[in-house]
């Protein structure tokens, strides 16, 4: 059985046991949160809509971190102007207990 859940803005595949990377959480290591769920299918059957409403998905805050940085250089030619910026975006670690 698998599900997906909206977190952050952005929709992930999840299924039961899975350790997945999410925009960052507002919630401490430990912390159990809950997902919204937005489609459930177990093989056969698919479910969405008004149908998925009362199906929670529970997941483990694992841990917190950053991505890889990435360089934006802006650069125009003969004028001398060059710009150099790094970014690192944090995310949350969690690991999915169960999907009801």
């Amino acid at each position: 059985m698998y599900a997906i859940v909206e977190t952050g803005g952005k929709q992930y595949k999840v299924s039961q046991d899975e350790v997945i990377n999410v925009e960052k959480l507002d919630a401490k290591v430990g912390d159990k949160v809950e997902l919204k769920v937005l489609l459930t299918c177990d093989g056969e059957k698919v479910l969405a809509g008004k149908e998925v409403e009362n199906v929670k998905c529970v997941a483990e805050v694992v841990e917190h971190g950053k991505d890889a940085k990435v360089v934006v250089f802006k650069y125009k030619a003969k004028k001398n102007e060059r710009k150099k910026q790094g970014h690192r975006q944090p995310y949350t670690t969690v690991k999915i207990i169960s999907v009801k």
